[in-house]
């Protein structure tokens, strides 16, 4: 049985990546920290599952992540630890800079001194996968793609913080020889995402009745990727990957934020229509765009595909659907989040 740690496995999308990767019979253990993203709820089908070990921690707790490497002896490190919402770097980025560059330095570190120590198979075939965001390579005019080798122009604290993890990684490999592999994702969605994103607040808002605010004239554009289909790639990448490399993905669903809104308005107006007949989409209030807002993002994936043989298997259409109504379904989750619960409890999948 393969083990893994996975730093950020409690956020949206560590937590179904550890949920996938659990029911595949890997077995994880799982480093988080539980800032107000970390949501133990999202891992409560796990509570006394023997394939999942959690333990509440920072990556930049050398002595912990020490500890956890010696007592379990992971065959792999993957790491989706990290502040990731552009609007908070914007108030406060110091957080971004802690966690996003000082806590992947030390677990860098860290990981580098375990790595050294092994022998064998066992060193061979060691990997330390770090995942990144398309942000780092800045914004795109309305042509052109983002491809591995786009210089990074990273145009916000969140995604400066990201490009300096992605420069450490790298720095890790050619100066000490470190077997790591780095991806970088374009927007994910699906279930389990933090009601502050695009996608579920306005799921949330336009159940509650609210105005649903979108930023400018809506009109950017981002490649959206189902969480399903990044996970599967990140799994791909760590098997067959080649050492060193990095690799973009992405779900070839360019959508402008204003086409993603109406499209979540859409589905809720056929499953769960307002007792006036008005249509969600009357909601829609547009806002004061976000200070240094990029215009477009989009996502060359063809080097994942012709070196790995990944490609998305979701249509917009489709992981949209599936978004909506496991939100639907799934409203206690929704509710725990908006009203801090989440944060006031514990379950029983702590070791």
């Amino acid at each position: 049985m393969a083990t893994w740690l996975v730093t950020g496995g409690a956020g949206f999308i560590g937590g179904n990546f550890v949920l996938d990767a659990v029911a595949r019979g890997v077995r994880v253990v799982n480093l988080d920290a539980l800032t107000y993203a970390g949501n133990l709820d999202t891992l409560s089908s796990l509570a006394g599952n023997p394939g999942h070990v959690f333990v509440e921690g920072n990556i930049g707790d050398r002595d912990l992540v020490a500890r956890l490497l010696a007592e379990h002896s992971p065959d792999a490190v993957v790491n989706f630890a990290a502040e990731s919402h552009v609007d908070r770097s914007i108030d406060g980025p110091a957080a971004f800079i802690e966690t996003n560059v000082v806590g992947t330095l030390g677990l860098l570190e860290t990981v580098r001194d375990y790595w050294k120590g092994l022998e064998g198979a066992a060193r061979d075939g060691f990997r330390f996968l770090h995942v990144s965001t398309d942000e780092v390579y800045g914004t795109l005019g309305e042509t052109g793609k983002f491809t591995e080798t786009t210089p990074y122009a990273p145009n916000s604290p969140y995604s400066a913080s990201k490009a300096a993890s992605d420069h450490l990684v790298r720095a890790f490999h050619h100066t000490y020889g470190l077997p790591v592999l780095t991806t970088n994702c374009s927007n994910n969605y699906g279930p389990y995402h933090f009601p502050e994103k695009l996608i579920p607040l306005v799921i949330a808002k336009a159940l509650a009745g609210e105005p649903l605010p979108v930023y400018g004239d809506g009109k950017q554009v981002r490649d959206w990727l189902f969480v399903a289909d990044h996970c599967e790639a990140i799994r791909t990448v760590l098997v067959k990957g080649r050492v060193g490399e990095t690799y973009n993905v992405g779900g070839n669903s360019e959508k402008q934020n204003i086409e993603v809104v109406h499209a979540i308005c859409a589905l809720l107006d056929q499953r769960r229509p307002r007792e006036d007949g008005q249509p969600r989409s009357s909601q829609i209030t547009f806002v004061a765009d976000r200070p240094g807002h990029d215009r477009r993002y989009a996502i060359d994936a063809s080097k994942l595909k012709d070196e790995l043989g990944w490609e998305p298997k979701y249509t917009f259409e489709q992981g949209i659907a599936t978004t909506v109504d496991w939100y639907l379904d799934n409203q206690d989750w929704v509710q725990r989040v908006l009203d801090g619960s989440y944060r006031l409890e514990r379950i029983g999948v702590t070791a």
